[in-house]
């Protein structure tokens, strides 16, 4: 029988064993030392055993302290890697682990996007402070200027509604198209905030749109970056809102998936593996280009602190809405360890294991990309049937 005493000083050894090689994942560039760190009993077979103590030490926050994993968990991710779902992770299957997995969480390539934080919306024609949850879009300042003094991201973007005077959302334009048979609201009755149903050209032959008042119109003063925004050397600007029948909350795409931006060609030519997001306004285009992440397998991570909104209950509705999608929620003062590697959490884990399934979903849209997983089967097939 173990006693106490000899138990504490176990866990103590074991605790001490994991930091040491919670210091080697971040510094080795050798998949096979990797595996040969975690493979037990030296049989070139990783089991779950094993892999839960690679989980263990993969997943600490920056004092060294392991997160803890829900066993389900471990079994889906597990079962990921496992490609032949034979019980055990070889060593040809640890190369998807390693390279798209244990890589990027090691050594993550982290860009933000600073969303909409535009004159209109802190003191102009639709100030968030005019909106339903009254919030203050200037306080996001402080928090986003400190994060670009002090977070090495390797990309920053600053996303910006770039609306022509004809734009469809906006409530002065209401005359200006003709209403659908089936929309709930007239163009005589419309009021800001209402959603009308417009007949609209070829490109969007049915618009359903939420209606606000004219904001961001393009080369005005309301369209401008706030004066007080830090804005950094080799930043990129995406302009979104700039078919005058189209919307566009997302700085991916437009809200009907009509027009792309540069944004996705950009995260991909920098090999952006983490998106972090903040701006105006949390319920609208702050989550719409959250989302869009997501679907194209970013790990993404909302910074609450320096997102402000127009509705309490819509806001809350989007942070559902992402955290369902394996989105991650945390305030600025997090996000420096994790850019840095020190602080990996597993929620950002399991969505990048989950978009290596084969069919490369994690709860929110597909991978434009197919998954890296198929070509290791299709190699283990080809060896079997090479030996047979």
């Amino acid at each position: 029988m173990t006693s106490a005493g000899s138990s504490a000083d176990t866990s103590v050894l074991v605790e001490g064993l994991l930091e040491i090689d919670a210091q080697f994942l971040q510094q080795t560039d050798s998949m096979e030392a990797c595996f040969k760190a975690f493979d037990a009993d030296r049989d070139g077979l990783m089991t779950p055993v094993d892999f839960a103590m690679l989980c263990r030490t993969l997943f600490r926050n920056q004092h060294g302290k392991a997160y803890t994993i829900e066993k389900k968990a471990l079994d889906d991710m597990f079962s990921v890697f496992d490609i032949n779902q034979d019980g055990y992770i070889d060593f040809q299957e640890f190369h998807l682990c390693w390279k798209h997995w244990i890589k990027p969480i090691v050594r993550p390539v982290s860009a933000l996007i600073v969303i909409d934080v535009q004159n209109d919306f802190i003191s102009g024609t639709l100030s968030l402070s005019n909106c339903p949850a009254q919030q203050n879009g200037i306080e996001v300042l402080k928090p986003i200027n400190t994060m670009l003094e002090t977070v090495p991201f390797e990309r920053v973007f600053y996303s910006l509604d770039w609306h022509p005077d004809d734009h469809v959302s906006f409530i002065e334009n209401v005359h200006l198209r003709k209403v659908h048979p089936s929309s709930k609201v007239s163009a005589s009755e419309a009021m800001v905030y209402d959603t009308i149903i417009y007949e609209g050209p070829p490109i969007n032959p049915v618009i359903v749109q939420k209606l606000w008042p004219r904001h961001c119109v393009q080369t005005s003063w309301g369209a401008e970056l706030h004066p007080d925004v830090r804005v950094i050397e080799n930043g990129v600007f995406i302009h979104k809102g700039t078919h005058p029948d189209i919307e566009s909350y997302s700085a991916f795409w437009d809200n009907n998936k009509i027009m792309q931006t540069k944004l996705f060609d950009a995260m991909k030519e920098n090999k952006i593996t983490d998106l972090y997001v903040c701006g105006l306004a949390y319920d609208v285009c702050v989550g719409a280009t959250a989302s869009h992440s997501l679907e194209y397998g970013f790990r993404t991570v909302l910074i609450e602190d320096a997102c402000r909104g127009v509705s309490m209950e819509d806001m809350g509705n989007t942070r559902q809405c992402l955290t369902d999608q394996l989105a991650l929620v945390v305030t600025s003062s997090e996000v420096l360890d994790m850019v840095q590697g020190r602080d990996r959490r597993p929620e950002l884990g399991y969505f990048r294991a989950m978009r290596l399934r084969p069919n490369g979903k994690s709860g929110g849209g597909c991978s434009p990309v197919a998954s890296p997983r198929d070509e290791i089967l299709q190699q283990q097939q080809q060896q079997q049937q090479h030996l047979s």
